[in-house]
């Protein structure tokens, strides 16, 4: 009896060991991390890419070729970003810094920070995407007359004669160097920038991202446009966040596009930089963009006509009716700066004007010295 009663006090007390043992309180894992909570986790596949190319060491004062092929790089306009988006983190954007690792030799990590930088501008976007007009057209009834009387004011002419007296010998040197008449150079700098006063506050490196991977309209010329500008600001040595210019990306008293900056911008100076927020640079290039676009030294521009029915004829609207102008080559080059007539006939007659006055303060100059 007693054996049985110690065998049966024996298997009473194992059970109730192995009743404590079951109730402890079950490991914690969400201290570790999540391969651990869950076995069946792996590491994430990356896809496979081929090797990049290899990259040539570059000369960082030597311009490159460009290439023009951006199927490679299509941007997508889904992605939505604050002002002070993060462009590194869009797909776009990296393969467009993919695009000029292996094309121009950049750094990726250098590209990655610069991107992280940029800020989205709501103000381009309105600019370069304006919301359709519901109402009616506006008429043209003296159209030319409303855009000539923002540049042909004696501010303007008194300013132009100003900047031509403090930036005479540039302008002379620039006029003999590329046969190009001086007062048409002050001219394109007076309609574009009020002789520097209004170069823009923008930076142009935000510009041009934001209108290459926010806008629709002329993503790819904005694209390649930032393609120049990277390669100018490394060709120059610039900070590419600290150029400033318009909302579309122009630069300097004359507003070179990057494109233009890089193949038509000169170093008048000779300083080792081309600078076209320094006016002697400035009068250099545009001086230059008219010799290589073909200016006729001295050559005609333009002519008041009588009638319209010459093919070299243009009719400009003003209040009192239409004027007639017959325009030469010279008026046709003028318009490779900006493709409207208005605005060639602007400079036109803003070249003229300031010449005139220029030519009366020397007079009264020489006649002081006597």
């Amino acid at each position: 009896m007693k054996n049985s009663f110690n065998k049966r006090l024996f298997k009473l007390a194992f059970a109730l060991i192995l009743s404590g043992c079951a109730s402890d309180p079950a490991t914690d894992y969400s201290a570790f991390p999540e391969t651990i909570n869950n076995p069946q986790a792996t590491a994430p596949i990356r896809p496979i890419t081929p090797p990049p190319r290899p990259i040539q060491p570059y000369n960082s004062y030597q311009s490159k070729a460009l290439s023009n092929t951006y199927d490679s790089y299509n941007p997508s306009y889904s992605d939505s970003y604050g002002t002070s988006g993060n462009y590194a983190n869009s797909y776009p954007v990296k393969n467009f810094i993919r695009h000029m690792v292996e094309t121009h030799g950049f750094s990726e990590s250098y590209l990655q920070g610069l991107f992280a930088q940029a800020n989205r501008l709501d103000s381009v976007i309105r600019l370069e995407s304006p919301a359709p007009s519901s109402g009616p057209s506006k008429p043209r009834l003296g159209s030319w007359t409303r855009y000539r009387n923002k540049f042909l004011t004696d501010a303007h002419i008194n300013n132009g004669v100003g900047f031509w007296n403090n930036n005479a010998d540039a302008i002379r040197k620039a006029s003999i160097t590329y046969s190009v008449d001086p007062e048409y150079i002050v001219a394109i700098i007076g309609v574009e920038t009020y002789f520097g006063k209004n170069i823009g506050k923008t930076c142009v490196f935000d510009a041009l991202t934001t209108l290459s991977f926010d806008t629709y309209r002329r993503s790819k010329y904005f694209m390649s446009e930032l393609e120049h500008f990277l390669l100018m600001a490394r060709d120059e040595g610039y900070n590419p966040r600290e150029p400033v210019g318009s909302w579309a990306g122009a630069m300097g008293l004359g507003q070179f596009m990057p494109s233009s900056f890089r193949r038509l911008g000169v170093d008048f100076d000779n300083n080792g930089r081309c600078d076209l927020w320094h006016p002697e640079d400035a009068i250099g290039s545009v001086a230059n963009y008219f010799s290589r676009s073909g200016w006729q030294y001295r050559g005609p521009v333009a002519q008041q006509a009588s009638n319209s029915y010459d093919a070299s004829v243009i009719e400009l609207s003003t209040y009192e009716g239409n004027e007639y102008w017959r325009v030469h080559h010279n008026f046709k080059v003028i318009k490779r700066y900006n493709n409207s007539n208005k605005y060639a006939m602007a400079v036109h007659q803003l070249a003229q004007a300031i010449k005139q006055r220029y030519q009366l303060s020397q007079v009264g100059t020489e006649r002081t010295l006597q």
